[in-house]
């Protein structure tokens, strides 16, 4: 039972080749790049085109080239993130703890919190410039 499985792919072996070349002979006159959203189906190719399709995992997000990671600047910003800053402001002119201020119990620790930060913020800043550029 074997050898005539055997026996019978060594047979068509040549032919399934031949096919493939077959195929080869002329280059295609048209290449289409479809992007599909939600279930679309991948539409078929016609004589000498090639379909390439890719789905669109968030269709409603502005794309990375378009987007913009510049900071916000004060008067486009929102209440809270204004309020926020007011408050860290009263903070470190009251110093209280975790501010990095002279006067006050939590000078070390909050000037300790701060250093960190900007390390994170400068690690970060690489990371996005080559993010954004194609």
């Amino acid at each position: 039972m074997l050898r005539t499985v055997v026996l019978a792919a060594l047979i068509a072996l040549p032919g399934m080749a031949y096919a493939q070349d077959a195929q080869v002979d002329t280059p295609p006159q048209r290449i289409r790049s479809v992007t599909l959203t939600g279930d679309q189906k991948c539409p078929k190719s016609s004589g000498g085109e090639i379909v390439v399709c890719s789905t669109l995992d968030q269709p409603y997000r502005i794309p990375k080239s378009l987007r913009e990671d510049k900071p916000i600047a004060a008067q486009n910003q929102s209440w809270v993130n204004r309020a926020a800053t007011m408050d860290q402001i009263g903070r470190v002119a009251g110093g209280l703890p975790d501010t990095c201020s002279a006067v006050g119990t939590g000078g070390q620790s909050g000037c300790f919190m701060q250093r960190n930060q900007a390390y994170a913020a400068e690690r970060r800043a690489p990371a996005s410039e080559t993010n954004t550029t194609p």
